[in-house]
């Protein structure tokens, strides 16, 4: 990553475009983007006050979300969830443009 990340850049709802993963990164792409249909994808929403809401795929293919809160640590993206000290999911950004976010996998 260059100097830095745009918060700003981050501030809308991320979803999962698996179709163009690779074995290294992970991409996602805003929630109006045209996916192609899926049974269900993974999502975050970064709301600029630093609200997090994680979406995911629930045991019925119904989509399930859990608040928390975010934060941007240096070229990191670190998830909180209810008074945790520490973050429960911490992703490494490759690259953050409005219509893309890269992640690099754990």
């Amino acid at each position: 990553m260059d100097e830095g990340i745009a918060a700003e850049v981050l501030h809308q709802h991320w979803v999962n475009s698996r179709e163009e993963d690779t074995d290294t990164e992970m991409v996602f792409r805003p929630a109006s983007y045209d996916f192609p249909r899926s049974r269900g994808r993974a999502s975050f929403e970064l709301q600029a006050g630093g609200g997090l809401v994680q979406g995911g795929i629930g045991p019925t293919d119904r989509p399930t979300e859990s608040p928390g809160t975010w934060r941007l640590e240096g070229d990191k993206l670190a998830f909180y969830v209810g008074d945790e000290s520490e973050p429960s999911r911490v992703m490494a950004v490759v690259s953050a443009e409005k219509d893309r976010l890269v992640i690099r996998r754990p």
